[in-house]
Order: C-alpha cells, then structure tokens, then sequence
C-alpha cells in the first residue's frame, strides 16, 4: 500500500478487531461509496479505496489465514466490490444487496459490543 489512508489501523489495531467489526467498518466506507457515488464521483473513489485498504488489511490479518473459506469470502467480497463500483458488474450487484452483506456485519459487531 503506498498512500495508507487508515495509518493507525495499518499499524495493527485493525488485527485486534473481531472480523464482524472489520468488515463492518468496510460497510461504512462501502456506503459512503454509494451515497456519493452519482453526486461526487471523486469522493466516491476515495471511499471506495479505503474500503480496498480495510479489505486489505483484513486479508492480511493473520488471525485469518488459519481458514481458507474466510480468506475467500473476504477476497470475493473485494472482488464483487470492485465488480460493481469501478467495472463491468458481471456479478449484477445492486448497491443495497452490498449494503446488506456488509450491514449485517455491522449488527453482528454491535450485538458482540453489546454481549
């Protein structure tokens, strides 16, 4: 990664979050993508490659390597993304069916916060 836009997450923090927490704060930068997406494409992408950086950093986290079938959900997960947001869309994504696949991983974080 040569311009870290989540320098303190980079930096490690981002390994000590639980994956639902993770993949959440992606959905935030996923939906901020969306939102701004017809009304300020230049904000979009800013969004969107932050959401590459956490998915990165998420494929990255070590704590993941011990199974396969979450290294692919994460790694499909970035490559639907991409899919929808900057190319062809062959996955025929919609913007609210990314929004619930990462949504949920937000209230999954939350109810684990709240546990």
């Amino acid at each position: 990664m040569t311009d870290v836009k989540h320098r303190e997450m980079a930096a490690g923090r981002w390994w000590e979050l639980p994956i639902a927490e993770q993949l959440g704060h992606v959905g935030s930068e996923v939906s901020r993508a969306l939102r701004w997406r017809s009304r300020d494409p230049r904000i979009a992408q800013g969004a969107l490659e932050r959401a590459l950086e956490l998915l990165d950093l998420t494929l990255d986290d070590p704590r993941h390597r011990q199974s396969v079938a979450r290294l692919r959900e994460i790694a499909r997960a970035r490559e639907v993304l991409i899919d929808f947001l900057a190319g062809p869309n062959r996955y025929h994504s919609t913007g609210s069916s990314l929004l619930r696949y990462f949504d949920a991983y937000a209230i999954a974080a939350r109810r684990q916060q709240g546990a």
